[in-house]
């Protein structure tokens, strides 16, 4: 029904000078998305209030709502063009009136957890980057076309808007930090089982595909009021520190049926020391993938036991020190992580192993993350009870991976079957805790159904031999031109 209209609406952004790329697509969608889907909420607020008798206090005041500038209406419940503000007046209006006003909402919030205090801080963070406001007017006559008033509505436009975030994570270099494939997520959460009535959480919620999947798992059996109750307000929570992703899962939580998500604006890692976390402060269940390859300033190390400048480092710190006691955590991680030999991946293994019963290791193919160019592992444990085996599987699609040979959730399912039984074959074996080296703790992927592969180099012998053949070319240029 709405797939037409979100089709229009990127030919929209496609021709507008202001946007030129799948990110800002998906953001400039998102804040129109926002304010429609808060316009529909109030709508349908006041209309129960009224038919209860009760009065009602909208929270956008009535110069500044949905039906005065974006969409207003004739009489007949028809788009009024002789009101409708356009061109350079739209963007100014935009720019100088609207977002401020919504930013300001952050300081009258009673607390974050408010939609009031997520209006804030969404109109605090981002742009309108239209410049032509007859562009913009085109757009926001396409959004006014989408409804939000029920539960089917917003499930095709949660589809429709999983897969703008798809596009945009496939665009290139941004491909593993805003979407993590789902068939893969779909698969740890089948892993991990969580229930309702647990506190599920990731400290680097991107567009907030783990909370959004784990919302879709939990609702597949018919809950009881006071369940969705729970669902709503005490069993989502996240944190995200750049201002699209933020946005973003936000948006995406919203189509997923949750109205005031709890996700943070805020750097995780510089939130906290993470020997402050108490226990009110953790979780049941951690869903994640922090960001591959990140550096942290040396101020953001010393909320960590093991100092280190790798961001993934300091969020699996982060994570094991959250979990709760008997909490259950799948991590997305880069596969070196299991052997690296610098000191700081030495202690947060054994802090792993000693801490936590590292029961699975998911060994992910290539290209599991599109342009992201790096192989990943899933670690599955459980908090509170030291390590003794761990099971591994190495994931073979049998083919290679691609944007039309992606990962689907049939190549997870001997995965899932086995990994309740921890059964051999070709593809998983078990390793005893007994046989890991205790001074190196080396974890590396070796199927001895398989040939062994040969081991990855260390990266100081790559760059010494790369010294080494650079002088020798120099040396063989310098005879050369010695005999010109």
């Amino acid at each position: 029904m709405f797939e037409q209209t979100f089709k229009r609406l990127d030919d929209v952004l496609w021709k507008e000078a202001g946007c030129t790329t799948e990110l800002d697509y998906t953001e400039q969608s998102s804040w129109m998305l926002f304010l429609k889907y808060l316009d529909d909420l109030e709508r349908d607020r006041a209309m129960e209030a009224e038919l209860l008798g009760k009065p009602y206090s909208f929270l956008i005041d009535e110069a500044h709502r949905w039906g005065t500038w974006a969409a207003p209406k004739n009489a007949d419940g028809e788009f009024d063009h002789d009101k409708a503000v356009t061109g350079d007046d739209l963007i100014a209006y935009v720019d100088n009136d609207l977002f401020p006003y919504l930013a300001g909402f952050k300081q009258r919030a009673e607390s974050a957890d408010t939609i009031e205090y997520k209006i804030g801080e969404i109109f605090g963070e981002i742009k309108n980057r239209f410049r032509s406001g007859y562009s913009l007017r085109d757009a926001l006559e396409l959004v006014d076309e989408l409804k939000f008033r029920s539960q089917a509505e917003k499930h095709e436009m949660s589809m429709l808007y999983e897969e703008k975030i798809k596009r945009m994570g496939n665009a290139g270099r941004n491909g593993g930090e805003y979407y993590t494939p789902r068939s893969l997520i779909r698969a740890m959460i089948k892993v991990i089982d969580p229930k309702i009535g647990e506190r599920i959480y990731d400290g680097a919620a991107g567009s907030a595909g783990f909370l959004c999947e784990a919302h879709d798992y939990l609702r597949k059996d018919d809950l009881s009021a006071n369940q969705l109750e729970t669902l709503q307000r005490r069993t989502f929570y996240g944190k995200e520190k750049k201002s699209l992703a933020y946005v973003i899962a936000i948006m995406n939580m919203i189509l997923h049926g949750i109205d005031a998500p709890n996700i943070t604006h805020t750097n995780t890692l510089a939130d906290v020391n993470i020997t402050d976390i108490q226990d009110k402060d953790r979780y049941d269940v951690i869903l994640a993938n922090p960001p591959f390859g990140g550096k942290e300033r040396k101020e953001v190390q010393q909320n960590f036991p093991i100092k280190t400048g790798e961001t993934a480092f300091l969020f699996l710190q982060h994570f094991i020190k959250s979990l709760k006691a008997g909490g259950r955590a799948a991590i997305v991680i880069k596969n070196t992580f299991l052997s690296n030999s610098d000191n700081a991946a030495k202690a947060i293994r054994k802090e792993l192993l000693e801490s936590c019963d590292l029961h699975t290791v998911l060994d992910c193919p290539g290209g599991t993350f599109q342009g992201a160019g790096v192989k990943t592992v899933v670690l599955f444990f459980t908090k509170g009870t030291a390590t003794q085996n761990i099971w591994f599987y190495q994931l073979d699609p049998g083919r290679s991976l691609g944007k039309t040979t992606a990962l689907t959730d049939a190549d997870f399912e001997d995965f899932v079957k086995l990994q309740a039984t921890k059964a051999e074959s070709e593809k998983s074996w078990t390793l005893n805790i007994s046989d890991v080296d205790k001074a190196s703790f080396d974890l590396s992927v070796k199927n001895p159904s398989k040939a062994e592969e040969a081991p990855l180099r260390d990266p100081e012998e790559i760059l010494a031999e790369i010294a080494a053949l650079d002088a020798e070319s120099a040396e063989i240029l310098n005879g050369i031109r010695g005999m010109l």
